[in-house]
């Protein structure tokens, strides 16, 4: 099992995962996506999964910031790459498996 925690650490979701792993002394990977992002293929294997709209904050300041409601579905998955707080967290990942925010039903079935 290799599990990669994508999150912020402002964001209480990705400590309740973290912590969810931690109690059950499932090692993981953190990773700070406001500083580092998530690259081009680990996006497309991520969105792949769980779908473009779950990704996505919409109730960020960014979200409304970048006008992310009014421009073309291409220019939403590019201004996502470039600014990594629209990104829904935590975002955790086990191989090719992925989910978006706190489900440790999803995380029960893959231990």
């Amino acid at each position: 099992m290799n599990i990669q925690i994508f999150g912020s650490a402002k964001s209480f979701d990705t400590k309740k995962a973290q912590r969810w792993f931690k109690e059950r002394r499932i090692p993981f990977q953190y990773i700070d996506l406001p500083s580092k992002g998530l690259s081009p293929r680990e996006y497309q294997s991520v969105k792949q999964k769980v779908g473009f709209d779950v990704l996505v904050d919409t109730k960020s300041r960014a979200y409304e910031a970048l006008y992310m409601a009014y421009i073309t579905p291409q220019a939403q998955e590019e201004a996502l790459l470039s600014h990594p707080e629209l990104f829904c967290t935590p975002i955790v990942r086990n191989g090719r498996e992925a989910t978006v925010g706190y489900c440790p039903q999803t995380w029960e079935q893959w231990t």
